[in-house]
């Protein structure tokens, strides 16, 4: 496998060698990752617990005392500089939570344990350890990613590099974000730990539901080699019938259909309930799949598998916790009726049973069936465009926003201060970067892009009043000037 430098200067490598990239994603295509790997017996499989930590620090221009001139840090290191301030106490168990499955998964494997782990680190985070010198960090994850003798216990899912929230990020800059971190992963862990990187997980569970969007989204997913996703139950809905999924614990088909009538369709696994640390801190879901049974799908029983993601870090019963309930349920899980399973280990095995896509329920994002009702695929946009206003108009709730693990925040409405600068230097990036071909392992493009992702992280629209925002806005004027002076 070809090794990629992680950084160009100061900046890491997210870019320049896609058709390297797009190379290591086709050759893994149809090759087994756990399959052979794993010792789990699927035949004697009752149900199944799946469980992702996700991982992320924002970066912000808060290296300094003056907005417009300060470093851009991460704001792990900001919180590790300011300890007196609100919960950033909590820095230094922030470190040893990125670090700590390094440690653990040797530990249990030695141990005869069956450990199992799905991990989500953002691209941003990456580069914010890197930058701080954690370096520790970082060779605990190789460990695990790249020793044989580790890693079929832990599946990596991508995500957006500057975890960005689909729903609201531009589409051409939101495949940036997915290439950007598999040139990043890959710089770091290598070609080969990419190839056997097959499911996504969108940041804060958002997924699109304007159909135009959504079809976008999964292109551009399976363009990238991903052959799963992540999904919120309460993000999608049955086409038949609007409502919600009936068996959320068996993988599904999301099919998007555009305005004009194509399609796009990627296996959803669901993950259930809302965004609590707890539920996997206390590994509720292992406790959840226990209870269950087999189930019938396309004329096979198949065990059922209770999918789960939360903050790694964040609150204290993940950072206390966690690492005994963890230890504990691996101990009490291993040569069961209900082991831990990545996902990409149990589709490989369901597939093998002789599942086929086919055979899964179908999902489509929520809201979607009230447009369906009214407007034909292949009608063209302006039509569809008619009828989502006509809807909108109506209420009952209806919106085109995307749907995320919770349903009372909105990724667009209320950030209209921050949402106008992102786009107008999406336009901005287009005119000065792609259209002209400037080559993507230049230093300034990678500059450029470097900014664009950074600008769009979800921190500055969640938090939608005060100083975040302000960063995010100040993040784009930067990119701003380096688009206008250096192209």
């Amino acid at each position: 496998m070809v090794t990629l430098e992680e950084y160009s200067n100061d900046i890491p490598n997210i870019s320049g060698s896609e058709k390297l990239i797009e190379k290591v994603i086709n050759d893994s295509r149809d090759k087994p990752v756990f399959l052979h790997e794993g010792g789990i017996n699927f035949d004697q499989v009752k149900s199944a617990c799946a469980i992702a930590l996700h991982m992320q620090q924002p970066l912000i221009p808060a290296g300094g005392h003056e907005l417009q001139t300060a470093g851009i840090i991460s704001n792990l290191k900001f919180m590790m500089d300011n300890q007196h301030i609100h919960d950033y106490h909590n820095a230094s168990q922030f470190h040893w939570c990125y670090k700590r499955m390094g440690e653990y998964i040797p530990q249990l494997i030695h141990d005869g344990k069956q450990p199992r782990i799905m991990l989500e680190y953002s691209g941003v985070l990456f580069h914010g350890l890197r930058n701080m010198g954690l370096n520790d960090i970082i060779d605990s994850l190789k460990t695990i990613t790249c020793d044989r003798n580790y890693r079929r216990a832990v599946e990596w899912l991508g995500c957006p590099w500057g975890h960005a929230v689909a729903p609201s990020t531009p589409v051409q800059d939101y495949i940036l974000h997915v290439k950007a971190w598999q040139h990043h992963f890959a710089a770091i862990f290598g070609t080969e730990a990419l190839s056997r990187v097959k499911g996504f997980s969108p940041s804060e569970m958002a997924l699109p539901n304007h159909p135009d969007i959504a079809f976008e989204f999964v292109k551009t997913l399976k363009n990238c080699g991903y052959t799963w996703v992540l999904v919120q139950e309460h993000s999608v809905e049955q086409p038949e019938n609007g409502y919600g999924p009936e068996r959320k614990h068996i993988p599904h088909l999301l099919k998007c259909t555009n305005s004009s009538g194509e399609s796009a369709s990627i296996v959803a696994v669901i993950k259930t309930q809302g965004s609590d640390t707890k539920l996997v801190a206390q590994m509720q879901p292992y406790y959840e799949a226990k209870g269950l049974s087999r189930w019938e799908l396309g004329g096979q029983q198949l065990p059922p598998v209770v999918t789960q993601i939360s903050d790694g870090e964040n609150g204290g019963v993940m950072i206390n916790e966690f690492p005994a309930k963890y230890f504990e349920v691996c101990s009490e899980a291993t040569g069961s009726e209900t082991p831990l399973m990545n996902i990409t280990e149990y589709l490989e095995h369901l597939f093998t049973a002789g599942i086929e896509e086919n055979d899964l329920p179908l999902l489509q994002p929520v809201m979607q069936k009230r447009i369906w009702d009214r407007f034909a695929p292949g009608d063209e946009p302006e039509k569809m465009e008619k009828t989502i206003e006509e809807l909108k108009k109506e209420g009952h709730g209806f919106h085109m926003e995307g749907g995320s693990w919770t349903n009372n925040i909105s990724w667009v409405k209320g950030y209209e201060d921050v949402l106008g600068p992102m786009e107008k230097l999406s336009s901005l990036f287009y005119e000065k970067v792609v259209k002209p071909g400037i080559s993507t392992d230049e230093y300034r493009f990678k500059n450029a892009l470097f900014h664009l992702l950074a600008s769009q992280t979800s921190c500055y629209r969640y938090w939608g009043q005060g100083t975040w925002p302000e960063y995010g806005k100040e993040i784009c004027r930067r990119a701003n000037d380096i688009l206008t002076y250096d192209f």
